[in-house]
């Protein structure tokens, strides 16, 4: 009996340190990336504001051979969606929105998570000339979560950051072919 309640008061103490620290976490999180492709900065807005092209370079529509995809509107321009349904957890079930173009300067979409966990976030890709015709592609993205969930972003790098990269260093390599 003295042993169930030393491992009761352990979990207990470790759920409290939990909830008091996502007390003093942001509820905002964001994360940005970037690259240098050797390409002029239209053609890589011309290639990075096809949703459809994700298929080519997002781990996470990669992750899942199976993951079963919608696409509604004009790829391309704003208003232009995609739906995903995946059974892979990394992937879950969700839709994107084009919700803003600016042409050779940027997109901004939002992102609507359904599984496993409900949330909106946005994603926006920047475009800068660097020079001899290559182009510093920046990528960002951002959201909120609701305590104690916010907890969640102190790893948001951790659990995010490598594969928005990866999405970056995959675009590239897919350009500069």
């Amino acid at each position: 009996m003295k042993i169930l309640k030393r491992i009761l008061l352990i979990i207990g103490i470790i759920v409290a340190a939990v909830l008091l620290t996502a007390l003093f976490v942001s509820n905002e999180f964001s994360l940005t990336k970037e690259v240098l492709i050797n390409k002029s900065r239209q053609e890589v807005f011309n290639y990075a504001k096809l949703i459809k092209n994700q298929e080519q370079y997002s781990v996470w529509v990669m992750k899942d051979p199976n993951i079963k995809i919608e696409y509604t509107g004009t790829d391309g321009t704003v208003g232009a969606k995609s739906a995903w349904v995946s059974k892979d957890k990394n992937v879950g079930v969700g839709e994107q929105e084009i919700i803003e173009l600016k042409d050779g300067e940027s997109i901004k979409t939002e992102i609507r998570f359904k599984e496993p966990f409900e949330g909106t976030n946005h994603a926006v890709t920047k475009l800068e000339d660097a020079g001899n015709g290559q182009t510093k592609v920046i990528s960002a993205f951002s959201g909120k979560s609701t305590y104690p969930m916010n907890i969640m972003n102190l790893f948001m790098n951790s659990f995010v950051g490598n594969d928005m990269q990866t999405n970056l260093n995959n675009m590239k390599a897919n350009l500069e072919k």
